[in-house]
């Protein structure tokens, strides 16, 4: 999310000017040495998870969370998710070392407020959320998201995510190029979605899903959560999609007054006529953090894709695997080589595709996906040595690969699904 509400005073921006911004700001290259993850999590009660924690309860413990001193970054989501946010680390270790002491410090603090986290990618138990967040840009996210239908502000309140964060590749070609990289990270994304789909439930019902987020997803307007045609050149591809993209909101005056949400007004028609009023820098920046692809270019690459993990640790095999599929040269050559048919499937197109969406039905029942992560999870247990993974990280992915990649299942399999006329738990149904 944005760090400010309060509009810049920089002059208009022009479309030329925003398409070469664009084009140095989202894909910064080089030889890919760095990685880093992206944790949200519900916020339960300790003793009794399946009750709404009050708002109030929720903003004392959040305060009480900002002053333990942490490595990464803490914020939180409209419907009082807990996101931690790593700094970028020079290896998968130390990313894994350094967020695994983060979360001890937070579920240490939560634990003495009788709180605890939950890893799923939708809420397991709750009903509709309430936003704990009160800003003007909220009430216009919501206000734009509602125009086609729920699954904006249950994607806003009610979903959370592990996403990778790495680095975009250098400018040559082969396994480590950012153009490379960038199709790869698209390929992958249907397997990722399959092999960690954690989501069968929402408010209290059985979706019909594996991974309801990624439902969530493909159910919002029709180009906000896409990704951009990636047969063309990914700097192109990605300025045109941003500029294409409607705007979801044109920030206010100042930090209180509400933000007008236009209708269909793309960032190219607004960069054109300057109306409502002409469009500035911090309004492109903005901007991008309302696109919700699969793959988000912020410099470095962002898979958005994979729901949040179960256990205090399920979060390290995603971060794991994915770091050395694309970070091993011989594991990145290869993985690519697994995933590039399934581009006959897909035919490049965005997360609403056949592909996607029976990733997020079917999870690894799917045969062309199970046999990709067979093969995918093979590489990356092969590379997770040359990278540096220590025994406890290579067991965790080894003992994911045989509890779920081998038997064709995912985390949501694991789950209790609730037979239930009014949303409250029910008994499990699932063989």
């Amino acid at each position: 999310m944005p760090q400010s509400d309060v509009p810049d005073r920089g002059g208009p921006l022009a479309e030329d000017e925003a398409e070469d911004l664009l084009r140095c700001i989202c894909f910064k290259t080089g030889p890919p040495r760095t990685v880093g993850v992206e944790l949200e999590w519900f916020v339960h009660d300790l003793r009794l998870p399946r009750l709404p924690v009050p708002a109030d309860r929720l903003r004392t413990a959040f305060a009480a969370l900002r002053t333990v001193p942490l490595a990464s970054a803490l914020t939180f989501e409209p419907g009082g998710q807990l996101e931690l946010s790593s700094p970028p680390a020079a290896s998968l270790m130390e990313c894994v070392t350094t967020v695994s002491a983060d979360l001890t410090a937070v579920r240490t603090a939560l634990a003495a407020q009788g709180l605890t986290l939950t890893g799923a990618g939708t809420d397991p138990w709750l009903p509709p959320r309430d936003r704990l967040l009160r800003r003007p840009r909220y009430d216009a996210m919501e206000t734009y998201l509602d125009r086609t239908g729920p699954a904006g502000r249950a994607m806003m309140r009610d979903s959370a995510s592990v996403q990778v964060c790495l680095d975009a590749g250098h400018e040559e070609p082969g396994p480590l190029g950012f153009e490379r990289r960038w199709r790869l990270a698209h390929l992958l994304g249907p397997v990722l979605v399959a092999a960690f789909a954690n989501s069968p439930v929402l408010h209290g019902r059985p979706s019909g899903l594996r991974s309801t987020r990624q439902g969530l997803w493909a159910d919002l307007d029709p180009v906000r959560a896409t990704a951009p045609d990636t047969r063309r050149e990914p700097r192109a591809a990605w300025a045109a999609h941003v500029l294409d993209t409607p705007v979801m909101c044109v920030r206010g005056g100042d930090g209180d007054g509400p933000w007008a949400v236009p209708e269909s007004l793309t960032l190219r028609q607004w960069l054109r006529h300057g109306r409502p009023r002409p469009a500035t820098r911090q309004d492109l920046d903005y901007h991008i953090t309302t696109l919700f692809p699969p793959v988000r270019p912020r410099g470095h690459l962002e898979l958005r894709m994979i729901d949040a993990q179960p256990g205090e640790d399920g979060w390290i095999v995603p971060l794991a695997v994915t770091a050395a599929l694309f970070d091993d040269p011989v594991a990145a050559e290869a993985a690519y080589r697994v995933v590039e048919p399934l581009a006959a499937a897909s035919a490049d197109a965005p997360p609403r595709d056949a592909l996607w969406r029976g990733a997020a039905r079917d999870g690894l029942t799917a045969p062309a996906l199970h046999e990709a992560a067979v093969a995918l999870f093979a590489l990356a247990l092969d590379a997770l040595p040359r990278r540096g993974a220590s025994t406890a990280v290579r067991d965790a992915v080894a003992a994911f690969h045989e509890r779920h990649v081998l038997r064709g299942r995912c985390p949501a399999d694991d789950q209790p699904i609730p037979v239930t006329t009014s949303g409250a738990p029910g008994k499990d149904i699932r063989t």
